[in-house]
C-alpha cells in the first residue's frame, strides 16, 4: 500500500449489511459472475467486522481498521495513522499523519468522493453529516437510498458522472456505501411482498441486483489508471438466526463479512 498510494486510484465499497454466508454460497453457485471475476480464486475471504452497524464500523475503517481476517493475529494493516506500539502497521502500510484514512489521502494529493447510500450518508442532519463530511465532495440524494429499488444503479451513474468530470493526472479515492442490501430488500425478490418482509432470500437477490451493474463502476474507476479496489461489508444482519433478528448485536451472522481486495487494470472491468 506504500507503493499503490500515489500511483493508482483507490475504490472503497462497501456492501452494506451484506452476511458472509449469503455472499459466499452466491459466489459458489456461480450467481455473482461480475463480482467473482475479480475475487481473488473466485471467493470472498472471511472477515470480523469493526463495528456491528453502520457508524461504528465505518468510523473505524476510516481509521484505517478495515475488517480483520477471521484468525488469529496480528493482521498486517493496509492502512494506519500513526500512533507508537501499533501492532498491526507494518513496512507495507500507508501511514497517515491526519486523524482519519480520507483526509490522509486528500494530504497524499487524492480527490476524495463519498456516494452515499443509507442515512447515515444523507447529510439531512449532523449525524448524518459526520461520515460524508469527511469526504472534498459527497453526493447523497433520495433515489440512492434504502427505499430505492434502483439505489445502486443511481449511484453508479453518479459516480460515472464523478470520474468522467476528472481531470486525467488527478488521483481519485471514490467511496461506494451501497444500500441495496439493508433492509427493506424484499423488492428485488419478483413474488416477494411489503407484508411478508425481508428475509434471507430477499437478501440474496439484493445481492444479484448488485452484481448486475457493478460491472459499470468497475469500469468507471479504472477508466483512467489501474484502481486498487477493495469491496466488503460493514457488518451482517440476522433473519431469526437463533432467535435473533437485524444488527447492532453480537451475533455470528452480524460479526461476520465478505471481504476482497485486487487491482483493476484499466478497461478490464469492461
Amino acid at each position: 500500500m506504500a507503493q499503490v498510494v500515489g500511483r493508482d486510484d483507490l475504490l472503497l465499497i462497501t456492501l452494506d449489511t451484506l452476511r458472509y454466508d449469503v455472499a459466499a454460497e452466491l459466489a459458489a453457485a456461480g450467481r455473482l459472475p461480475n463480482l467473482t471475476r475479480h475475487l481473488p480464486g473466485g471467493r470472498w475471504e472471511k472477515r470480523h467486522a469493526p463495528g456491528s452497524f453502520t457508524y461504528a464500523s465505518h468510523q473505524a475503517m476510516f481509521a484505517g481498521f478495515l475488517p480483520t481476517p477471521a484468525r488469529q493475529g496480528p493482521h498486517p494493516r493496509l492502512f494506519a495513522a500513526r500512533f507508537e506500539g501499533s501492532e498491526s502497521t507494518a513496512a507495507r502500510t500507508f501511514v497517515f499523519d491526519t486523524p482519519d484514512l480520507v483526509s490522509g489521502l486528500a494530504d497524499a494529493g487524492y480527490r476524495t468522493v463519498c456516494v452515499g447510500g443509507v442515512g447515515f450518508f444523507n447529510k439531512r442532519g449532523p449525524l448524518g453529516s459526520v461520515l460524508p463530511g469527511m469526504f472534498q465532495e459527497s453526493h447523497w440524494e433520495p433515489e440512492f437510498g434504502v427505499a430505492s429499488p434502483r439505489s445502486f444503479e443511481s449511484q453508479v451513474a453518479r459516480a460515472e458522472k464523478v470520474v468522467a468530470g476528472l481531470p486525467t493526472g488527478q488521483r481519485l479515492f471514490l467511496f461506494v456505501n451501497v444500500p441495496s442490501l439493508h433492509q427493506p430488500n424484499w423488492f428485488h425478490l419478483p413474488g416477494a411482498t411489503r407484508e411478508a418482509g425481508d428475509s434471507r432470500e430477499t437478501h440474496a437477490a439484493a445481492l444479484e441486483y448488485v452484481d448486475r451493474h457493478i460491472g459499470r463502476l468497475f469500469a468507471a474507476a479504472s477508466s483512467r489508471r489501474r484502481c486498487f479496489t477493495i469491496v466488503c461489508s460493514d457488518h451482517g444482519t440476522a433473519y431469526g438466526d437463533d432467535g435473533w433478528s437485524g444488527h447492532r448485536l453480537g451475533h455470528e451472522s452480524v460479526w461476520t463479512v465478505p471481504y476482497a481486495h485486487f487491482f483493476l487494470e484499466p478497461g478490464a472491468a469492461r
